[in-house]
């Protein structure tokens, strides 16, 4: 296949566009992996996991690292032979050259980004009602949803600039809170209150074994983790992707990491599992159970509003860049390559994540009971799953396409487990994933085939 070179900074593209602005450096880079990671998923779902291991819990989230970083080695390598926006996407496209396989898998990465931005607009919304003490009912929760959606529209139309600059703010909050719950529980242990005991018990449901319970833990758990592969959707807009890209991500994922690690071992040491599993902000719990006497449920809703407000701005950031570098490469309609002209932001594909972003957050609000963080997280993380393991194949493919370009190598080994981790936590006899994931994903995918036939069609008839 043909090579693509990406146009400097300062040219337009070969088709009158003006080409992305490069303004994201090491720092900045370095802060949107981290603040993409960091977010609703450990602030949710460390109860949930608890829920399904026990006290174990950090070993979900151990597990759901060393899978992410397998996979980073491969979106390194790819990244860096390939420093251009649409990732997991253009990287299919250019190692199976197969239309409908590049849409769906550019469909199923934009709708993870979109479902995890609406499960964090919903979130925080719901914050914000806590925090501010308002008795408000589910309509006015979904208006403050949608509202809240509509300004990160306007941030995200603004500029990457200014989007990066308010992402820097937030993860600093984010990472705040977190550091809180650690230094507080690490008072509480040191004062030997805690029970340690518990964080190597094992506490399965009944019809489950320890295999198939850390599986369903680590399947919820790598929600929490997601994020690093949004940061290569940024390449045409960070400067010297190749050189900087390897270090900076494992140094982003190595923080997380080590952070949700600390939190879940804190959390189920500081809490016992059962109180901790039933709880909707364990966060809170744990803080509460170690330092009664501090303000953490008047202060936590406002933290968690920024955690979540953080992670709902950087998926629509990575949502609309990869259908921005989907419709440069021709596979999706060419209008949402159009950037502006001034801005140089792509608006046209902004604007488009953004209704069905909309869409989506009405649907899930429709019913209040339903367990909206959980779902779309699960499905947010299958969604990137299966991503991810054709993503893993694709470096073994194109190892084939010699680019001429100094690059990041992965080896053959880590594709190959990487390809095989994946799809073990994927797949419903070996995940232990609910059935509901599995057909919101269903009905995504399905609408994707349906967009990809109206584009193939439309394709025909011009031709």
């Amino acid at each position: 296949m043909s090579q693509i070179s990406p146009p400097s900074p300062t040219e337009a593209g070969s088709d009158g566009q003006p080409s992305l602005k490069r303004v994201m450096g090491p720092g900045l880079l370095l802060l949107f992996i981290v603040g993409d990671i960091l977010g609703t998923g450990i602030y949710a779902l460390t109860g949930q996991v608890a829920g399904e291991v026990g006290g174990a819990a950090w070993l979900p989230f151990a597990i759901a690292f060393i899978v992410a970083l397998i996979t980073a080695c491969s979106y390194l390598e790819l990244v860096t032979k390939y420093p251009q926006a649409a990732g997991a996407a253009l990287y299919v496209h250019k190692a199976f050259g197969r239309h409908v396989l590049t849409f769906l898998v550019c469909f199923a990465v934009m709708c993870s980004g979109i479902t995890s931005a609406s499960a964090a607009s919903r979130a925080f919304a719901a914050n914000l009602a806590t925090g501010f003490g308002l008795d408000v009912g589910n309509g006015v929760i979904l208006l403050i949803a949608l509202g809240f959606m509509l300004l990160v529209l306007a941030v995200n139309l603004r500029g990457v600039g200014e989007s990066v600059k308010m992402n820097v703010v937030l993860t600093a909050v984010e990472l705040s809170g977190l550091l809180l719950v650690i230094l507080i529980s690490l008072y509480f242990i040191a004062g030997g209150n805690a029970d340690f005991s518990r964080v190597v018990a094992f506490e399965t449901a009944t019809d489950k074994s320890v295999f198939l319970a850390v599986s369903a833990a680590t399947s919820l758990a790598f929600f929490a983790m997601v994020g690093f592969e949004d940061s290569v959707n940024m390449a045409e807009e960070t400067k010297d992707p190749a050189r900087i890209f390897p270090r900076i991500m494992f140094t982003g994922i190595g923080i997380t990491g080590l952070i949700y690690i600390l939190v879940s071992i804190c959390a189920v040491a500081v809490v016992p599992v059962g109180r901790l599993a039933e709880s909707e902000t364990p966060l809170s719990t744990v803080v509460q159970t170690a330092a009664p006497g501090f303000p953490i449920s008047d202060l936590l809703p406002f933290i968690s509003m920024f955690a979540v407000a953080n992670s709902a701005l950087i998926n629509m950031l990575m949502a609309s860049r990869l259908l921005y570098g989907m419709g440069k490469q021709g596979v999706l309609p060419s209008f949402l390559a159009k950037v502006h002209p001034s801005r140089r932001t792509p608006q046209a594909a902004i604007v488009f994540t953004t209704a069905i972003a909309l869409g989506l957050i009405t649907f899930v609000s429709l019913s209040p009971d339903s367990p909206v963080v959980a779902l779309l997280g699960g499905t947010t993380s299958l969604l990137l799953l299966a991503v991810f393991a054709l993503v893993n194949v694709s470096v073994l493919v194109l190892r084939r396409d010699e680019t001429g370009v100094e690059h990041f190598n992965a080896g053959r080994v880590l594709p190959v487990v990487g390809t095989i981790t994946c799809l073990y936590l994927v797949l419903p006899w070996s995940s232990g994933r609910p059935v509901g994931q599995y057909q919101i994903a269903g009905v995504l995918l399905a609408l994707g085939v349906i967009l990809w036939v109206m584009t193939w069609w439309s394709a025909k008839r011009k031709a």
